[in-house]
């Protein structure tokens, strides 16, 4: 799904046609192994939306795929520690954490102090604490999972990447008409699919071999000639 972009260009690699009353979130794991089986390759990190909170799915993505799938969290959902917030993370005395690493080994998400507005020399367990905290990613696959919801990475992915996918949907849905379509047959959406992929990936193509940046008066500047000598 392309979108105009200074130094993104986005293209579907596989697209599914299912039924209308199946889920998103089942077909994220048969797409991992699609892109493993055919491209020999498959994503490290899945920024989706809402429909992808399945903790089942995410952990076994995590697990087995070693790949982090970045969702939001719905509004009717409440954190849990050490959360107080889906973008803050503070330790058990209200000190704000900042995310140091993730442990493989243990599948361990560790937080630490950051080095400024410490309130750690106040704390009255400041001699016996160890200024980092470690918590199962198991405990929340959303907040904590692969890359924790808290992080700057996390927030800078759902900041800056996921919007590009809502160009991409405005251009299949407006500009192809199917926003105005409801497809009762299976086979014909997926035909009307393939037709879509196709238009995608051949406005991408034309985009391409168009030069980025072209000068009004390129084509009356002197050039260069050259002769093919070899050395």
């Amino acid at each position: 799904m392309p979108t105009v972009h200074p130094s993104v260009t986005l293209l579907p690699l596989i697209s599914w046609v299912v039924p209308a009353n199946l889920a998103d979130a089942p077909l994220l794991l048969p797409s991992l192994r699609w892109c493993k089986n055919h491209l020999g390759w498959w994503p490290g990190i899945v920024v989706a939306d809402m429909s992808y909170l399945s903790a089942p799915n995410k952990r076994t993505a995590r697990t087995q795929w070693q790949t982090a799938v970045v969702t939001k969290l719905r509004q009717d959902m409440t954190v849990m520690a050490p959360y107080v917030s889906p973008q803050e993370v503070q330790c058990p005395q209200g000190q704000i954490l900042e995310w140091w690493e993730y442990e493989a080994d243990t599948a361990t998400q560790w937080f630490r102090v950051g080095a400024e507005d410490s309130l750690c020399q106040w704390c009255w367990q400041a001699s016996q604490c160890p200024r980092h905290f470690g918590y199962p990613s198991a405990q929340h696959e959303t907040l904590l999972g692969f890359i924790p919801l808290a992080s700057k990475t996390a927030q800078r992915l759902l900041r800056q990447v996921r919007p590009w996918i809502e160009p991409a949907q405005s251009f299949e849905k407006n500009q192809l008409g199917l926003g105005r379509m409801f497809l009762r047959n299976l086979r014909f959406a997926w035909q009307m699919s393939l037709w879509v992929d196709s238009a995608v990936i051949l406005r991408t193509m034309r985009w391409l071999d168009v030069p980025s940046h072209q000068h009004l008066l390129g084509d009356l500047f002197a050039h260069q000639m050259q002769f093919g000598l070899t050395c």
